[in-house]
């Protein structure tokens, strides 16, 4: 995804689409993630879900609405002919918000659904998970090019790492295979995740793109804007899921539902 970096300076005249997409992600989002989640875990599914289990869903699916995609959202981007410097605006701004918001809205709407956690692991999960990549990126950056310069780092540094990007499914594999004996024992359950998942990926998507539309924003920064709402950043919601509630707890499995919802 090539930028061009006068236009991201640009992008601050032009401040409709960072605020549709920050209010969706951040006022919407979480909260008609918990409201949904708990209406079909609490209620709608009651006979085919056990207390326990519900509430581990439940942590799965705030953990889900209350990080936005930073990642995926580009492929989306590009697929949909978004404006790539506004995108990567609208990425990095959500990046920066998620680190003073994720912890404290995870553990309210967790707390609303009785759903205890304890603080200090999940502040620790958005240090290692978020904070340490961030500043681990901004160094490095820093680093090569000021010995390599930037065509280094942009056509030669970076591409070292195209093919890392498997790591990610390989992830994906091995909570599947730690999850097999409870997909196996409860496939209907991976169904019952999915519907309020499901339902909440099209609702985001169509308050955050048809806000866009009524400001009368171009469509390629509408698109991204209900991409990003539309999408999770999965990979934290997982890492947190399991350093939560554990790798083969119900949270994790909602939160590895979450990836195949969202991509197809």
């Amino acid at each position: 995804l090539k930028v061009d970096f006068q236009s991201v300076k640009n992008v601050g005249r032009r401040p409709k689409g960072i605020i549709v997409t920050c209010v969706t992600n951040w006022l919407i989002k979480p909260f008609t993630m918990f409201g949904i989640a708990y209406l079909f875990f609490y209620v709608v599914f009651k006979a085919f879900i056990p207390a326990g289990l519900a509430e581990e869903y439940l942590a799965g699916a705030v953990l889900l609405g209350a990080a936005p995609c930073t990642a995926m959202v580009f492929v989306w981007s590009y697929l949909t002919k978004g404006d790539a410097a506004y995108t990567l605006v609208q990425v990095a701004v959500n990046d920066l918000i998620i680190l003073v918001a994720f912890a404290p809205i995870v553990a309210f709407l967790l707390g609303v659904g009785g759903v205890s956690i304890p603080w200090d692991t999940l502040l620790l999960s958005v240090v290692l998970f978020v904070v340490i990549p961030l500043a681990a990126g901004v160094i490095t950056r820093i680093m090569v090019i000021r010995r390599k310069g930037v065509d280094y780092f942009n056509n030669v540094f970076i591409k070292k790492f195209d093919n890392y990007t498997v790591g990610l499914l390989l992830t994906l594999i091995i909570l599947f295979s730690f999850q097999g004996e409870t997909i196996l024992n409860n496939p209907l359950h991976i169904l019952l995740i999915a519907v309020p998942l499901v339902l909440q990926t099209v609702l985001i998507f169509f308050v955050a793109y048809g806000w866009a539309k009524w400001w009368k924003l171009p469509h390629d920064v509408a698109a991204p804007a209900g991409m990003i709402g539309a999408s999770n950043f999965f990979e934290l919601a997982v890492a947190v899921a399991i350093s939560l509630f554990g790798l083969q707890s119900g949270a994790a499995l909602a939160t590895v539902v979450g990836v195949l919802v969202e991509v197809p």
